[in-house]
């Protein structure tokens, strides 16, 4: 029978020879690093790994033991290239991310955009961050907002991009990618949706209700206890200036004690979602790419070589660089079938070393890689 023992002292023989091994390779790529430093040469050689891979593999038997062996070279090349770009980052060449350091945001005198009409749960966010005397604008679209901040119409905008009980704003992120203008701040607000109607209604009046579907949604137990009708309009803001314009008392409007305030409209009943928890996260976004010295989170995207493991690669710098990656999203990419680009939110500052070499390194690996901001 054999010796289970004596098979794990064998085991842990090779695992020690390993270790030396691995730290005479680090030593070298080390020396490789400095060459690197010296001559100005890109840490990576896509060519030479290949080749290197498949040298590799040639010396296994077996097919089993060598794709073991490619996986165990690439992420030993990994490694080295991860601890060339610590070197260089150290050595202040590990690449400009074309970011200025601000000590705060400047808002003194400035201008904000945001989609919907007054009322709107985007109009509260920025009265939130700006302050309620903040000079803005509103459009219809979530694009036409980013144009009038590309253009330079706004200073600032204000989108909203998570729910924490609907998920994702996933066209916040397609615009993110397509125009050049960066996240310089997050407000998170509760979502307290309120039944408003006209000033004088009760509520035993009340026959139909209209919001925006996840208005109706988010507050169904409500709506189906008292037997309400219910009506779709695009958003919570509209939903309250219809109730002015159709001026029905028998008519009310799930939306925010803010477009009561703003439609001049009595609130029936405050706080009527079913959950407790509700909050929307909004990012504020300016054509600046400036970021606060004290920003902890990075939003990033990338597009990856359509490759077995070249997420796994990518992401792995993380772990690597001991970065908490705190979201992840994925959105098609519309001029290539069953492609994607992903979308990364981390914990960190763009000054921080982990950050740069990390960022160093999933550039390295991604066809694609920009910075969306560092807030």
């Amino acid at each position: 029978m054999l010796d289970l023992g004596k098979i794990r002292e064998e085991l842990d023989e090779l695992d020690a020879q390993f270790v030396q091994l691995l730290e005479q390779r680090m030593k070298l790529c080390a020396d490789v690093a400095r060459y690197k430093i010296e001559t100005g040469k890109p840490v990576l050689d896509r060519q030479r790994e290949e080749e290197k891979l498949k040298r590799a593999q040639k010396q296994a038997h077996g097919a089993f033991n060598e794709q073991c062996v490619r996986e165990l070279f690439v992420q030993l090349m990994a490694m080295s290239r991860r601890f060339q770009y610590g070197m260089l980052v150290q050595q202040g060449k590990g690449g400009g991310h074309g970011f200025q350091m601000v000590d705060s945001l400047p808002a003194d005198g400035c201008r904000v955009v945001y989609q919907g009409v007054e009322g709107a749960y985007s109009q509260a966010a920025m009265w939130q961050y700006f302050g309620e005397n903040v000079e803005s604008f509103h459009v219809e679209q979530w694009s036409d907002a980013m144009e009038e901040i590309a253009n330079g119409n706004a200073d600032y905008g204000v989108f909203p991009i998570e729910n924490s009980t609907a998920g994702s704003v996933t066209d916040i992120y397609d615009l993110l990618a397509g125009f050049d203008n960066t996240i310089v701040a997050e407000q998170i607000i509760p979502i307290k949706h309120a039944l408003l109607a006209l000033p004088g209604t009760k509520i035993e009046q009340i026959k139909n209700v209209c919001s925006h579907p996840q208005g109706l949604l988010q507050t169904a137990n409500y709506i189906k206890a008292h037997g309400w009708d219910t009506a779709e309009v695009p958003n919570t803001a509209l939903a309250a200036r219809k109730i002015v314009e159709d001026a029905r008392m028998d008519q009310a409007a799930v939306a925010s004690p803010y477009a009561a305030k703003v439609h001049g409209l009595s609130v029936l009943q405050e706080e009527i979602n079913d959950k407790d928890v509700n909050a929307t996260r909004f990012i504020v976004v300016s054509n600046k790419k400036i970021y606060q010295r004290q920003a902890s989170k990075i939003s990033i995207c990338f597009v990856l070589p359509h490759e077995t493991g070249s997420l796994y690669n990518a992401l792995s710098n993380f772990i690597f660089n001991n970065l908490n990656m705190t979201k992840i999203e994925s959105r098609p990419l519309g001029d290539r079938n069953w492609e994607y680009r992903f979308f990364v939110d981390f914990e960190g500052n763009l000054q921080d070393e982990a950050v740069q070499n990390a960022l160093a390194s999933v550039g390295s690996m991604a066809a694609e890689l920009k910075i969306l901001g560092n807030y």
